[in-house]
């Protein structure tokens, strides 16, 4: 289970303070928290923050580095941003994220190869969402055939079906496990599949058991990562519970410790 860490993300609180008011202390907390409890990889998202984008992402991306070499996740939607900030990255990155048209991953697939980046590519087009897995599907062989295209490696390559919020999309999380299931043959060997989790949950009252719990569904469906909180410690329990299950860990007794010892 591949964990980017979710909360360097300048739409919580105490992040975006950090941001504006140019703190590296509270930052570089969030970052030690999320690498203690398990993540992966982090993301870096400006958010909301007051002051221009890319400043502010350099900023972020420069303060990160000062505590870890962990790979960075860039998250904006501004080309020119994503492009600057993966030069200011230490190691090779994750862009997230280039939507599925073909616009979008003619300019993002090759930035990506450019980088030494890996990609992460959402199933989302002009139209929005898609309803059915028999559309994030199609939406999924047209980014494997532009990264083939352009020479990404497959395995350099994440795409995400994209989950609603089942308060208000009660058929998504059916239907994007159902994508997870057909997408992994479409290709050999297969992309990698990620969510961003903490949507499933977004405005719902028991957020932490409906993340929980769909993170072991979909794992189960072929899942490979998520973008979430590691510090829910539910919620790793669960996710490193599933891959137990399923053989992807060997069991011991003090097995989530275990994993979280190999971080």
């Amino acid at each position: 289970m591949f964990v980017i860490g979710e909360r360097i993300n300048g739409m919580f609180s105490d992040v975006k303070k950090g941001i504006e008011n140019h703190d590296k202390s509270i930052v570089q907390e969030v970052a030690h928290r999320q690498i203690k409890c398990g993540a992966d990889a982090l993301d870096i998202n400006v958010g909301t923050a007051r002051g221009k984008a890319m400043d502010n992402m350099l900023w972020l991306i420069e303060s990160v580095q000062e505590v870890t070499d962990l790979p960075l996740c860039i998250d904006t939607t501004k080309f020119d941003v994503m492009g600057e900030a993966l030069k200011a990255c230490k190691q090779p990155a994750i862009i997230n994220s280039s939507k599925s048209t073909e616009e979008e991953l003619d300019r993002y697939v090759p930035l990506a190869v450019e980088n030494n980046a890996q990609l992460i590519a959402l199933t989302i087009d002009k139209s929005g969402v898609p309803s059915n897995a028999e559309n994030r599907v199609a939406m999924g062989a047209t980014i494997v055939t532009k990264a083939m295209e352009y020479g990404l490696e497959i395995p350099d390559l994440y795409i995400d079906p994209v989950i609603l919020p089942v308060n208000v999309a009660p058929k998504q999380p059916v239907a994007v496990m159902e994508t997870l299931r057909q997408l992994a043959v479409l290709s050999d060997p297969p992309p990698k599949f990620i969510l961003g989790l903490s949507n499933v949950s977004q405005s719902c009252k028991l957020r932490s058991l409906i993340n929980s719990t769909y993170l072991v569904m979909a794992i189960s469906a072929g899942l490979d990562g998520a973008i979430m909180d590691p510090t829910d410690r539910q919620l790793m329990e669960a996710g490193i519970t599933a891959e137990l299950l399923m053989e992807k860990q060997i069991y011991c007794d003090d097995y989530i410790s275990a994993y979280l010892g190999n971080r």
